[in-house]
């Protein structure tokens, strides 16, 4: 585990000096401890203390980020085993494997369904992320050629899988600008593909044969080259072993035990016979310590549920998602349209305005910041009630584009109408329906 803010205030000058942006030493490790600030703000922490402090406070699974540009995949920096203890922080990329023997029309249906595949949900653009290209060649020329076609076809990040390490610095040549994530390192080519991955700086995937102690000692091999930005693929391909063998990896970073403190890699697509069971066993290692997940293809139907899964797992369970606060017109709302107000828990927002978006009015939503809690939690803890959501309605500018003051509260609230009345006045308080799925008839019937 990193060290606690007691233990980073024993490195720090303690002079108290507030240029690192917050008053006191002990504030400042604090927000160290919790990842809210970085050293390089305070300007007196001595050198050694600077090295001594990266060591230790250093999370368990080393962070790394694969590709560039809008399609990189930050993975690990992980510090709890399970997400309810804190929160799980870098979700894992997902993989469509090509092999470079594969069919021209099936490699661009990949592509094409990889870019179709992008679905809204409460605001976020939920999407894979990388291509895994197969050498199946074992030509340098071959191998080059293909991994620089695609690379015309496609901006997502990349995975290049080649054993032998020749071939491999050819596909570099082309593809070195994408940052790629290298596989893999093995006993056998070790010295030469580690060469590559440090020659590039490149990340790099160390596969071992189902045996941990072969991880451990390409892991520390590689360390003492100076390779850092290592991914752990055991070799294994039996899905109940390997969820052992990422479970005690997870641990055994979390002990401090440096030569597992690395990101994985999985193959579900080497692991069943078909997409349902591959998007099966993608959701178990979405859940349990898979970083880089690759499968056979991507088709909508199995591909969503694992966005949800992932969206849900590493959404961090202490700040629940939020819309911003504000005047949302929907349908091209005029100065007749009805003015409904809600609270800005993500879902609820999304649920109301998808909700009065199929009812076909024209309508003025405001959404109140609730600090994340849906309508009635937030009235039962005091947050959206007569005065909080009068005073949001008044300040909200919606009364300079409607030419009637009527609000429509959610039926939930109804015990707020008489306060909310009071504290517009001349405004006329509407109790709308309960559910969200009422709302088009609501409307309707206005």
């Amino acid at each position: 585990m990193g060290m606690t803010g007691i233990q980073i205030l024993k490195f720090l000058p303690k002079t108290n000096c507030g240029e690192c942006g917050v008053p006191t030493c002990l504030a400042f490790a604090m927000q160290l401890a919790t990842g809210k600030a970085e050293l390089e703000k305070c300007p007196y922490v001595a050198e050694e203390s600077k090295a001594k402090l990266a060591a230790s406070a250093a999370p368990p699974v080393r962070p790394l980020t694969v590709g560039t540009g809008e399609y990189a995949v930050k993975v690990g920096g992980e510090t709890v085993s399970f997400r309810h203890e804190k929160t799980f922080v870098n979700p894992p990329g997902l993989a469509c494997l090509v092999s470079s023997d594969e069919a021209e029309a099936s490699i661009q249906g990949k592509i094409d369904r990889f870019k179709a595949c992008q679905f809204e949900r409460v605001g976020l653009n939920l999407r894979p992320e990388m291509f895994a290209l197969k050498d199946a060649s074992n030509d340098p020329a071959t191998y080059k050629a293909f991994v620089q076609k695609f690379m015309g076809l496609c901006d997502a990040s990349l995975i290049l899988i080649c054993p032998n390490p020749d071939v491999m610095a050819a596909a570099m040549e082309v593809a070195a600008e994408r940052k790629p994530l290298l596989y893999a390192v093995t006993l056998k080519n070790g010295p030469k593909m580690a060469k590559l991955a440090k020659d590039f700086g490149c990340p790099a995937v160390v596969r071992g044969d189902g045996n941990m102690d072969t991880v451990i000692k390409l892991t520390e091999n590689l360390g003492k080259m100076g390779l850092k930005d290592l991914v752990i693929d055991t070799g294994t391909r039996e899905p109940h072993r390997l969820y052992q063998e990422l479970t005690l990896i997870r641990r055994s970073a979390l002990a401090t035990f440096r030569p597992l403190g690395y990101p994985t890699i999985v193959f579900p697509c080497e692991m069943a016979s078909d997409l349902d069971n591959e998007t099966l066993l993608s959701a178990l290692y979405i859940a349990k310590y898979g970083s880089f997940i690759v499968m056979s293809d991507f088709q909508a139907h199995s591909l969503f549920p694992l966005l949800l899964s992932r969206l849900n797992i590493y959404t961090d369970p202490q700040r629940p998602m939020t819309a911003e606060q504000g005047i949302y017109p929907i349908g091209n709302p005029d100065e007749n349209s009805p003015v409904l107000v809600t609270s800005n828990f993500s879902l609820t927002y999304f649920i109301v305005s998808g909700e009065i978006e199929s009812s076909r009015v024209p309508a003025w939503l405001l959404v109140q910041d609730t600090e994340g809690l849906s309508v009635l939690t937030a009235w039962a803890a005091g947050k959206f009630n007569g005065e909080t959501v009068g005073t949001f309605v008044k300040k909200s500018g919606i009364a300079d584009k409607i030419s009637q003051k009527k609000v429509i509260i959610p039926g939930y609230a109804a015990a707020i109408s008489g306060e909310l009345e009071e504290e517009l006045g001349g405004w006329q308080v509407v109790v709308g329906p309960r559910e969200a799925s009422q709302i088009p008839k609501f409307l309707k019937t206005l």
